[in-house]
Parts: C-alpha cells; sequence; structure tokens
C-alpha cells in the first residue's frame, strides 16, 4: 500500500460517498496501491450509516473507524495514523475543500524530491471575513513569539508525509493534542505549496469562532511556558508598584500633611491585585489542568467498531 488517505468525519453525511468518488476520480491511472480511512467521530447523523454502505461496497480498499463519541479532530487525525498501512499518509477533510487532486501532486511531489519528507498545504487566498483574518494572523505572530517552534502562518493539516513522520507522530501520546506544532515539533524537512480552498459539497463548517479561540489557547499553552513567565512578571510589577505607591503615600503623609486617601484608592488597588491575582491563577490553572488530565493515562479515542477491508 502505497498511500493511505486519512479522513476525519464529523456529521459528514452527505459528503463522504462524494469524497470518494472523488478521490477514485483522482487516482484513476495512477498506478499504485491506495486506501481511504475513514474515522467517524461521534456523528450524530447518518455518517456511520453511509460510510459502512462505502465499506460494504469496496469501490476502493475503505477502513472505518467509529468513535464510541465525539473525541475531537485531533483524536480522529491520531486514530487514522495508527491504522495507515500506506507508505506515504494525507490527512484530508472529507468536505471536498481540499481536493484529492492536489494530494496526488504531494505523492508527485514525495516521490521525485526525495530530501522532502512532509508536503503541506496552505491557503494563497482566504474567503473568510477580515475580522477572523486578523484574528489568525495575530495568533500565529503571538506563537511564533513565544514558542520554540515555528508554524508556517495559514498552513492546514492538509498535507502528505513519509511512513518515518507517521512513526514520530504516533510516538507523542500527549492526550491534548495541537496537529500545528506536532508537526513543527517532530520537524521533517517540508514543502509548503498553496493551494485555494472550494467551497463545501454540503453541510456546513465545525469551526465556530469560539472553537478556533479554544484552539488557539491549546496551541499556545501546549508548545510554550511563556504565560507561566507572564504570571511572575504581572506579580513582580504589581509588587513594585504597590511599594513605590506605598513611599509615595508616607511622603504625602509627612512632608505636605496630606490626608492619605481613603475608600476610593483602597478599593481600586483591591480590583487592581485581585484582578492580577485571578489572571495569573488562571494562567496556572490552565497548565495544571493539562497536567492533570494526562497523569490520567485515559486513551486519546475509544474506538467503538473497526471496520477493515482486508476482513
Amino acid at each position: 500500500m502505497k498511500l493511505s488517505l486519512v479522513v476525519p468525519c464529523y456529521n459528514e453525511a452527505e459528503n463522504v460517498a462524494a469524497f470518494q468518488d472523488a478521490v477514485i476520480g483522482a487516482f484513476e491511472g495512477c498506478g499504485y496501491e491506495y486506501e481511504i480511512i475513514f474515522v467517524n467521530d461521534g456523528s450524530r447523523d447518518a455518517t456511520l450509516h453511509n460510510l459502512k454502505k462505502l465499506h460494504a461496497a469496496q469501490k476502493c480498499p475503505v477502513k472505518v473507524i467509529s468513535f464510541s463519541r465525539n473525541f475531537g479532530k485531533e483524536a480522529g487525525l491520531f486514530a487514522g495514523l495508527q491504522h495507515a498501512s500506506g507508505d506515504y499518509i494525507s490527512l484530508i477533510d472529507a468536505d471536498l475543500q481540499q481536493r484529492p487532486e492536489i494530494v496526488r501532486d504531494m505523492v508527485d511531489i514525495l516521490d521525485h524530491e526525495p530530501d522532502y519528507d512532509v508536503v503541506a498545504a496552505y491557503q494563497d487566498r482566504r474567503g473568510e471575513g477580515k475580522v477572523l483574518s486578523f484574528f489568525k494572523k495575530s495568533f500565529y505572530k503571538i506563537i511564533n513569539m513565544l514558542s520554540s517552534v515555528t508554524l508556517q502562518p495559514d498552513a492546514s493539516d492538509f498535507r502528505t508525509f513519509r511512513r518515518s513522520v507517521r512513526d514520530s507522530i504516533v510516538e507523542l501520546n500527549e492526550y491534548h493534542r495541537f496537529s500545528k506544532g506536532i508537526f513543527a515539533w517532530v520537524g521533517y524537512n517540508t514543502k509548503f505549496i498553496p493551494y485555494t480552498a472550494c467551497e463545501r459539497a454540503a453541510g456546513t463548517t465545525k469551526w465556530s469562532f469560539w472553537k478556533l479561540v479554544n484552539y488557539a489557547i491549546e496551541g499556545i499553552i501546549g508548545y510554550s511556558t511563556a504565560p507561566l513567565r507572564l504570571a511572575t512578571f504581572l506579580g513582580i510589577l504589581t509588587g513594585i508598584a504597590s511599594v513605590l505607591y506605598l513611599l509615595w503615600v508616607i511622603i504625602e503623609k509627612l512632608v505636605w500633611g496630606i490626608a492619605v486617601p481613603g475608600y476610593a484608592t483602597t478599593i481600586v488597588l483591591t480590583l487592581l491585585l485581585g484582578a492580577v491575582q485571578l489572571f495569573c491563577i488562571g494562567i496556572i490553572g490552565e497548565y495544571v489542568g493539562r497536567t492533570f488530565e494526562q497523569s490520567k493515562d485515559r486513551p486519546i479515542y475509544i474506538a467503538k467498531e473497526i471496520l477493515d477491508y482486508e476482513k
């Protein structure tokens, strides 16, 4: 098996059949074997039912991994990588915004340019609004400034890589996963190519603005300890400011005889220091919470059902 296409699916009932047909059309006459690994991430529609139809028909080799509940896209990618048989592995979405024809181009690049281990696609044109685009650009600037690894701006999970890269990723069993950071951390020579995302074949996006915000926080905390240092610096600065203000109040009282400000000053300082303390505790809590989750050593996902074309 030369190529494994890993396809996480969450409520993609209307897209999975069209995706398989698009793959078959794109790889017609390619001269090598490939497989599609669909990962049903606890879908609530007819996704699993339609995937079982594709598995029964076997127009091309199809594996289906069905989770016991929704574990998230990162868990879906991890499960697909674990069950991939190909020498090359490709991560691609089921909504056909990322075209299988580009995957074939990625395979050709890896075949003819052995110095590269990964071919990753980034969007050259985005159809999103200016506000969302601003936040995404800001996220990449912040995480690249804070983290020890560098993330390529606008690069998605849409990529194809050699099995050696897959083996390195599977060895990382961290519970909270951030694929962009994982690819940057494991390294390997990567070639970035532009692509234009197509319209969804059907359905709506599963990524809301707040889900993107949570995903960004996951990336920053997972690949940088700078927020912890920020809490320390804030504590030092507020401590210095408090001492300076105390000295100023004493000087006012002793030199000029001005009455020490009372209620308003006390309330303002209490609120300010309380806010800084809660902010710092919140940062520490994010790291402690992730440490707690990892210490449980729970599996990244639970597969309720696995349908393999070889059986």
